[in-house]
């Protein structure tokens, strides 16, 4: 999920699921035969939707043929192709249903870089854009106006969507410094292309699954596009639901032909493989695929598809594993490359663009008894934040093994930053308050708790401009232009 970075605003905490492996799976019971019920049309409409059972025999009754299907889709996957039901043969169980509710999303949404086929690299000039925040509108132009000659597209962010289903202009992209700033952006050739940030889910799915509403706000931006001379929009709706996925998709539909030859920028939640979230043997559960964005949908009606891909964390099993703690990081190459490779299986490299961030995170890490570490996220930050606490201390910040900049430190040395300063910032992330990670040793020789910053520096920034290009996107996209990033940005932006 993206970040929205506040000023003078007391810290709140956050709230979100962090998904660690299980070893147990949900609710859905074992089908097998002589069974009856509606999952077992359940079940049977997919078995007949991936090719295993005749069209006709969703019957409802777990038959022979029912059994037979199970049997050879076990087979095909290498679940299990012999022995009786009681060793699983035949028996829709856990493994199973996992297995078929990734068959039903592949190669539609893939879950797996296995087998991976990518569409073809991107063709044209490598395209370089950001997002400028309203809540620092008059660093974030007076810092790209100097470098519009870099950019392809710049975001103003934004515009909002009221619980009613309307827009609410929250940039004032009307009033100053918006309006020199727009001028001069479109002097230098460069598309203005304003986001609209919407996060809540219940009400995106309340309106998009109201078709009265959808039509109406699918007008409402095609209007506003037009009417103020912006070269498209950028849709930047998170933290949807599952069952949003439709309304979603036809959304987009309806706005894509209003939109005539503006642009439709889709901003996306980062979806990582599931080798990436599970380590390796974990049960998988059925519901690990129940996504909220429709690759193939998305790809036919976004002109471009920008990949939040920052927020890490703790999130990544394999890479937690195989790094030394601390790790947390913004974004680790490893984490990003594999996230690319996983969606370019679906969605047009020549549209795909990576998001980079330019901000960090501060965290309380605490080394456990046994094993491992919990992390707790205090607060994200500008980097000039981390380098007066580093000058304070006389602590020179290092490259992570995420090739971030960072260090640790003792918190009793220094001052918590006064509530309402400028130097910490509020956010709303995926990244969960408190999580526990296994990794593969300490670089740290203490036993109790101890803070730890990891930022993306310009370095880092590189690296994932380089990443881009190796992996044959369209480009990349900064999180965020503000003039709190670190300064040396704007050189390794080429």
């Amino acid at each position: 999920m993206k970040i929205y970075l506040y000023t003078l605003i007391p810290i709140i905490l956050l709230s979100a699921i962090f998904l660690i492996p299980q070893d147990t799976l949900g609710a859905t019971r074992s089908l097998s035969f002589g069974l009856s019920g509606s999952d077992i049309i359940v079940l049977q409409n997919k078995l007949i939707a991936a090719g295993y059972l005749a069209e006709g025999k969703n019957t409802g009754y777990f038959g022979t043929l029912t059994a037979a299907a199970v049997q050879k889709f076990q087979c095909a996957q290498k679940i299990i192709c012999g022995g009786s039901a009681s060793q699983g043969y035949g028996v829709y169980g856990p493994k199973t249903q996992a297995a078929i509710a990734l068959a039903a999303n592949f190669p539609k949404n893939p879950a797996t870089l296995k087998n991976a086929s990518l569409t073809p690299a991107a063709t044209g000039l490598f395209e370089i854009s950001g997002w400028i925040p309203y809540w620092r509108s008059a660093t974030g132009t007076e810092d790209v106006l100097p470098h519009l000659s870099k950019l392809t597209s710049v975001m103003p962010f934004g515009y909002t969507v009221k619980s009613n289903g309307t827009l609410a202009d929250t940039a004032k992209l009307s009033k100053e410094p918006w309006t020199s700033f727009i001028a001069a952006a479109k002097a230098a050739k460069v598309r203005v292309i304003p986001s609209i940030m919407w996060g809540d889910g219940d009400h995106i799915h309340q309106i998009l699954s109201d078709t009265k509403k959808r039509i109406a706000l699918e007008d409402e931006i095609a209007n506003i596009v037009k009417q103020n001379g912006f070269d498209g929009i950028d849709i930047d709706f998170e933290a949807k639901k599952r069952e949003t996925i439709n309304y979603f998709s036809t959304f987009l539909k309806g706005l894509y032909a209003r939109m005539g030859n503006k642009w439709v920028y889709c901003t996306i939640e980062a979806r990582m493989p599931l080798e990436d979230r599970f380590s390796p043997g974990a049960n998988i559960p059925a519901d690990a695929t129940d996504y909220a964005n429709d690759y193939v949908e998305i790809n036919k009606y976004c002109d471009r598809v920008e990949l939040m891909a920052y927020d890490q964390g703790t999130i990544n099993v394999r890479l937690n594993a195989a790094r030394k703690a601390p790790y947390a990081p913004v974004a680790d190459p490893g984490w990003v490359e594999n996230m690319v490779n996983l969606v370019a299986q679906t969605i047009d490299r020549n549209k795909l663009i990576i998001g980079i961030p330019t901000y960090g995170y501060e965290y309380t890490v605490t080394p456990l008894p046994d094993s491992g570490f919990r992390y707790k996220v205090l607060w994200p930050f500008n980097p000039r934040y981390a380098l007066d606490i580093a000058a304070k201390l006389g602590i020179t910040p290092t490259r992570t093994s995420a090739n971030e900049l960072g260090f640790t430190y003792d918190p009793k040395l220094i001052e918590p930053p006064p509530e309402g300063s400028d130097s910490t910032l509020t956010q709303q992330a995926t990244i969960p308050q408190t999580s526990v990670a296994q990794n593969s040793g300490s670089e740290v020789k203490t036993g109790g708790p101890f803070n730890y910053m990891t930022w993306s520096d310009a370095r880092a920034i590189a690296d994932k401009v380089e990443l881009a290009r190796r992996l044959g996107v369209r480009g990349v996209a900064v999180f965020k232009f503000d003039g709190g990033q670190d300064p040396l940005m704007w050189e390794v932006l080429k």
